[in-house]
């Protein structure tokens, strides 16, 4: 029989007006910590507008975290594919899964916050609808 798996999804959420870089520090203190306790996978997400979550890019954080763990999978959940060209984002995870040793796992989306789509110029109401990226 298997044995059965354990993972954290880390949105982040963090207290508007607490200091970002102690935030971030926090939330790779938890990787680590979730290490050492043997799960199995980590993931967490991007935003950019809502002010409580303060991962912009889940590659660069894990990539952090890449180097405070040893066996744990690091996974996007989720790279927003309407705000990035995909070329770009498989060249991002493919370069993670090198720096990791082969521990990273990609998720895309659509993007979650319609205040993230808007500031990039995305209509929020059609970002789901194929996941389109914005005309240049």
């Amino acid at each position: 029989m298997a044995r059965m798996r354990f993972g954290v999804f880390l949105a982040p959420h963090h207290p508007i007006g607490e200091h970002p870089t102690l935030q971030i520090l926090g939330d790779l203190e938890l990787v680590e910590f979730v290490d050492k306790l043997g799960y199995d996978e980590f993931w967490c997400g991007e935003h950019h507008s809502g002010g409580w979550e303060t991962i912009a890019s889940p590659e660069l954080f894990l990539a952090a975290a890449g180097e405070r763990t040893t066996r744990i999978m690091l996974g996007t959940g989720v790279v927003s594919l309407p705000y990035h060209h995909p070329f770009n984002v498989a060249q991002r995870i493919v370069q993670l899964d090198h720096l990791t040793r082969g521990r990273a796992m990609l998720g895309v989306g659509p993007g979650a916050l319609p205040s993230d789509a808007r500031m990039l110029g995305i209509d929020p109401a059609l970002q789901r609808a194929g996941w389109t990226r914005r005309s240049a």
